[in-house]
Order: structure tokens, then C-alpha cells, then sequence
């Protein structure tokens, strides 16, 4: 009996070890076996969007055209609605004072009216061609940038060349890698030999 009791125990035990191999062998190795890579040998540069809107002469010409064209407009806009007012203010204060006829006050009405479409039309039409040229010479000017960063790139041997603006994506990048003052010096002694249809 106590060799039955002493072989079940050894049974028991034997079987117990077994299971904890078992259990060591399962365990799955879940550490990621990533390759290191040296990226000594990778040349970045970036230039500041800010500094480059200032310094690049093509940018500023064209944004002082758009700047005044848009002043314009704006001063016409206002110089028709205050006529508009004036002409509107004109009538009610003849109207208070019973100094039109039923005709008069309708093509008095009919007067006003039609100067409010036509403000209307005018703020539309000549507000739009003032929108959409903004937005061609900004394609022109982020084509010839585009243009010309690849060019500096491949001159320069530089590999990445990013742009830096408040509120983008790169909140630093170490000063060492600062090519503002080149590139823009390098856009505007090439620009002017650029055809403008390659960029447009």
C-alpha cells in the first residue's frame, strides 16, 4: 500500500513538471527585433516660411500688386456703400417730410434698389477676380519655391529639405540646419532666368 501511495505521489509530481515545461515553452518572445540604422550620412536643411515671404523679391512684388488691388477694392466698396446710404437717407428724410409724390417716392425706391444690386454684383464679380488672382500668383510663387528647392537640394547635396513655419509641424529643429538666408538668396539670383510656364 505505502509503495502505490509513494508511486502516485511520484506520478503526480512528474506529471506536475511536465506541465510547467509545457507552460515555459509556450511563452512567446513579443520584443520587436528592429533594425538599427545609422543616419549619420543624411544631409536636412530647412528654411523658415515666415523669413522667406519677407526676403524673396518675386514674393513681395507680387504680394504688394495683390495688397493694392485688394486696397482699392476695398476703398470702392465702402465709397459705393456710403453712397448707397446717403442716397437711402436722402429719400426717407423727404419722405418724412411729405416732399414726394406717390411717383417720385417709387422711382425713388426703384433707385435704391438698383444701386444695392449693383453693389451687390460689384463685391461679387470684382471680389472674386480678386480672389481667384491671389490664388494664381500663391500657386505661381509655391510652384516656383518648389522648383527652386529642388534645384538648391540636388546643388547642395541635401537630402531633406523641410519648411519651418509658426504652427506647422516642426516645433524645432536645430538652428545648425538653417539654410533661410541661402535659399532666398539663391531664389532671387534664379528667378528671373526661370520661364514662367515650367512653373505654372
Amino acid at each position: 500500500m505505502k509503495y502505490l501511495v509513494y508511486i502516485g505521489i511520484t506520478l503526480v509530481s512528474l506529471t506536475s513538471c511536465g506541465d510547467d515545461k509545457v507552460k515555459e515553452s509556450e511563452v512567446v518572445d513579443t520584443a520587436a527585433n528592429v533594425e538599427s540604422r545609422d543616419g549619420s550620412g543624411l544631409k536636412i536643411a530647412f528654411y523658415n516660411q515666415d523669413s522667406l515671404q519677407i526676403h524673396f523679391k518675386f514674393f513681395r512684388e507680387q504680394d504688394s500688386i495683390i495688397t493694392k488691388k485688394q486696397l482699392a477694392f476695398q476703398n470702392e466698396l465702402q465709397r459705393r456703400s456710403q453712397d448707397l446710404q446717403n442716397y437711402v437717407i436722402k429719400y426717407e428724410e423727404k419722405a418724412k417730410a411729405n416732399l414726394l409724390s406717390q411717383n417720385e417716392a417709387i422711382q425713388m425706391q426703384q433707385a435704391a434698389q438698383q444701386k444695392e444690386q449693383s453693389l451687390m454684383q460689384f463685391q461679387q464679380v470684382e471680389g472674386g477676380k480678386i480672389e481667384q488672382e491671389t490664388y494664381n500668383k500663391m500657386e505661381v510663387i509655391g510652384n516656383k519655391i518648389e522648383y527652386f528647392a529642388n534645384q538648391y537640394s540636388e546643388e547642395n547635396g541635401i537630402d531633406i529639405l523641410l519648411v519651418h513655419a509658426k504652427g506647422g509641424q516642426f516645433k524645432y529643429i536645430h538652428p545648425s540646419m538653417d539654410v533661410t538666408v541661402e535659399f532666398t538668396e539663391y531664389l532671387n539670383q534664379n528667378q528671373d532666368n526661370l520661364v514662367d510656364d515650367i512653373v505654372k
